[in-house]
């Protein structure tokens, strides 16, 4: 049986509370926002492939030496639309450094949704990430939309922010931006 536009646009309707719940039931929002959950050990994560705009293929590994700022994210849900501006804003100011914004795209109509998204939203300094069939978000675990990763410049998860957060924040650039350093635990003296 096929789908028809009304019957799709009520399933993205749906999606997108169910989205919203799966985020309030697991309380991950504290006054709106979620907590930054910062990694006692980093790990790496597991293998999974994304895709550019243009369809071409990627993985962490093609990152390499660059901090990751790793949203999943989709156009149908209302806390991921409600943080993409910010999410923008992150991307512009930490271009200069080395760490990229990686707003993968959970939405199965591909990079024509996502690019009208951004015109509608005026979303300039992020780039279209694609992870239509969500083989990355079950790969790295994600429980559900907004999830973001923070990836040091070695591969490793930092940390992780399921919800919404105010990622232009100054205190969250410069958290960020001392994430994606590599690890290194305190000596001790002998």
């Amino acid at each position: 049986m096929a789908i028809g536009p009304e019957m799709s646009r009520r399933r993205e309707a749906m999606l997108g509370l169910a989205c919203s719940a799966i985020a309030l039931a697991a309380g991950q929002a504290q006054a709106g926002r979620g907590q930054l959950e910062v990694r006692a050990r980093r790990a790496a994560l597991a293998p999974a492939e994304f895709f550019t705009g243009a369809g071409e293929r990627r993985t962490i590994a093609d990152f390499r030496r660059r901090g990751l700022v790793i949203n999943l994210w989709a156009t149908w849900c209302p806390p991921c639309v409600e943080e993409m501006p910010a999410l923008d804003r992150l991307a512009g100011l930490v271009a200069g450094h080395d760490i990229e914004v990686l707003a993968l795209s959970q939405d199965r109509g591909g990079a024509p949704v996502v690019r009208g998204f951004y015109d509608r939203h005026a979303l300039r300094n992020l780039a279209i990430w694609l992870d239509p069939r969500g083989a990355a978000a079950r790969a790295w675990g994600v429980r559900g939309l907004p999830t973001t990763l923070i990836v040091d410049r070695v591969g490793l998860e930092a940390a992780r922010l399921e919800g919404v957060a105010a990622w232009d924040a100054a205190e969250m650039v410069d958290q960020i931006r001392r994430l994606v350093e590599p690890f290194e635990p305190a000596s001790t003296a002998t």
